[in-house]
């Protein structure tokens, strides 16, 4: 998926050479700055990102808020009608974003389910205004919750022991938490992020590997990143 994404993003870019090219050599004369174009920097990027492996609901949210902002400034749909159907549009995107992540995501979701209720104990961790790095090098992980509040957390297990799947519960609101795995480990992620970004960027290759780490984010205009 992020290789479509990278290919689209470079369609973009030899389109718009291609465009100002013409345009320079008189062949063409297309207008690219025409009523609205500003919304094209809502519209490309939350349509291209729709095509990553991430929660899509922002993006969604983003994409179509674009999208009337521009049949509005060229004349199509009334602004102060745009303004009284935005939010519920936002509504109606986000409980759907809940309907589907459980049909796509149901046995991932099941899994996190089982391995929270049989490690009631695992360590809580958080954020606020602040900031944390957590180190659990030479020691056996069992999971925990990471909660980052206008902060950010660094939860490094490239150096941990695991003897089990183990689930992080990551919440980052108004901030950001990096997680970093040790490459013979299995990540399993299921996501919902309002304004916000979950990014996987570990190796999904289909060699065996030992364990799996589930990891269960939410985000509100904040940031997960896995790597």
């Amino acid at each position: 998926m992020k290789s479509i994404g990278n290919v689209l993003w470079g369609l973009v870019f030899v389109a718009l050479g291609v465009i100002f090219g013409l345009n320079a050599l008189e062949i063409t004369d297309i207008d690219i700055f025409f009523n609205g174009w500003w919304t094209l920097f809502i519209i490309v990027p939350c349509f291209i990102d729709l095509f990553k492996d991430n929660d899509k609901t922002g993006n969604m949210i983003g994409l179509l808020i674009g999208i009337a902002l521009l049949l509005c400034c060229q004349g199509l749909l009334e602004f102060n009608l745009l303004w009284k159907l935005t939010f519920p549009m936002i509504l109606i995107i986000i409980g759907l974003s809940f309907i589907f992540k459980d049909i796509f995501h149901g046995k991932i979701k099941k899994e996190i389910r089982k391995l929270n209720k049989k490690n009631v104990d695992k360590q809580e961790y958080c954020a606020t205004f602040s900031e944390q790095k957590l180190d659990f090098s030479e020691e056996e992980f069992k999971g925990c919750d990471l909660t980052a509040v206008f902060g950010g957390v660094r939860c490094d297990l490239r150096d941990s022991i695991f003897k089990d799947d183990v689930v992080i519960n990551a919440s980052a609101i108004f901030g950001s938490i990096d997680i970093l795995v040790p490459e013979d480990i299995n990540v399993k992620v299921t996501s919902t992020a309002i304004f916000g970004d979950v990014d996987n960027k570990t190796n999904s290759s289909k060699k065996e590997k030992k364990k799996t780490i589930y990891i269960n984010a939410t985000c509100l205009f904040g940031g997960v990143d896995i790597k």
